[in-house]
């Protein structure tokens, strides 16, 4: 009987140094970003102070990725990660446990092939040009899709050869529970038999990057479905987005440069909205400029200004963004910044991301000044 137990247990701890041997690396990471916020008329006419839930310069998140070498250059690699709400706890993304991604895929030579819920090729288009990123303050503000676009139930291919990165997804469901920060946007689980299109999306991407500069562009097609909308997030109510073959195109042409110490960078995004039926249909475009100066290895300065035009419904809005970051350590860093918004007589833009409640009346300008602190494990 020992002899047995023996046996047995001196093969489960060889599976597992076996195992052990065979994952390369598995590591956790994460970062909690958290302050306070100041919003002008909020709302209406009152302004608003909170812990904003959403963001601060990034969003808060927990992590674990991992990689296996199959040998050839060829390995497995997969990411869960998680993003939550550091004022309450909340989860974020619609309560998902894995909202911001959750994929498993193969990485070759001849680049990476991943299946789930990732990022599609309007983040990766967006990357390097818009310095700010997801900031409270940004172009997300006036379409949240753009913080960091991401697919359900999504294929996707990206790879890089010489400088040159391209790169597709494909999704079989885009949305099935929701994101969370888009108020409006509904869910979109998947397509129904005789209806193949339903609910999908795909993304495509073209990037150049040299040693000091790079363009990209990319094109965003998301079909609609049973409980899906789409919102310009100007105050307009939501245009039901329900029909098989109504449509949601981003599309996306930026780039950037680096001097020294400077970054700067800007671009056009475009998006229109097609329908089957009776229900609007609407467009913007959105221009945006921007740069990031190192002052010092532990201070950087950098800016945004965006200018959004919806000609159909006549809104049109000008944002201007200042944020200094200093650097207490390499993991460790404190912030202040502020956005001030102008909105056009009929548009209600507002300027924070940082979640609901600060929809200001149409017509009405906006300012917002957050000072918060960042972490990172």
């Amino acid at each position: 009987m020992r002899l047995y137990i023996f046996r047995n247990t001196l093969g489960m701890a060889l599976l597992l140094s076996g195992y052990a041997h065979a994952a390369d690396s598995v590591s956790l990471y994460g970062i909690i970003d958290t302050g306070i916020e100041y919003v002008s008329h909020a709302s209406g006419n009152s302004g608003l102070v909170r812990m904003p839930s959403l963001t601060g310069e990034v969003p808060s998140r927990w992590g674990i990725r991992g990689s296996e070498s199959l040998g050839g250059g060829i390995s497995t690699v997969f990411t869960l990660e998680s993003g939550f709400n550091s004022n309450n706890g909340s989860l974020g993304q619609g309560g998902r446990l894995f909202g911001r991604q959750a994929f498993v895929g193969l990485d070759t030579p001849y680049g990476l092939l991943s299946f789930g819920r990732q990022y599609n090729m309007t983040t990766w288009a967006l990357a390097d040009a818009n310095v700010l990123g997801p900031n409270i303050y940004s172009i997300s503000s006036v379409d949240p899709y753009l913080a960091v676009a991401r697919s359900d139930n999504a294929v996707a291919y990206k790879g890089t050869f010489h400088g040159v990165t391209v790169g597709a997804t494909y999704s079989f469901g885009r949305d099935s529970a929701g994101t969370g920060n888009t108020p409006g946007q509904g869910t979109c689980v998947g397509s129904a038999a005789g209806h193949m299109s339903q609910c999908s999306q795909w993304t495509a991407m073209l990037k150049y990057d040299s040693a000091s500069y790079g363009v990209a562009a990319a094109y965003d097609v998301q079909h609609g479905g049973p409980g899906a909308a789409v919102s310009f997030f100007d105050g307009m109510p939501p245009t039901p987005l329900t029909g098989n073959m109504d449509k949601d195109v981003h599309t996306t042409i930026n780039g950037y440069g680096i001097w020294g110490s400077l970054k700067f960078g800007g671009g056009w995004i475009g998006r229109y909205v097609t329908t089957e039926g009776p229900a609007p249909e609407g467009r913007y475009d959105m221009f945006f400029a921007n740069a990031s100066y190192q002052v010092t290895p532990a201070c950087l300065i950098d800016g945004q200004i965006v200018r959004i035009v919806n000609a159909q419904q006549d809104t049109r809005a000008t944002m201007a963004i200042v944020r200094g970051t200093y650097f207490l350590s390499k993991r460790t860093s404190v912030y202040l910044q502020s956005g001030y918004l102008s909105n056009s007589a009929k548009a209600s833009y507002t300027v924070s991301l940082g979640g609901g409640g600060t929809t200001p009346p149409a017509g009405t300008s906006q300012l917002g000044v957050m000072a918060g602190i960042r972490t990172s494990f």
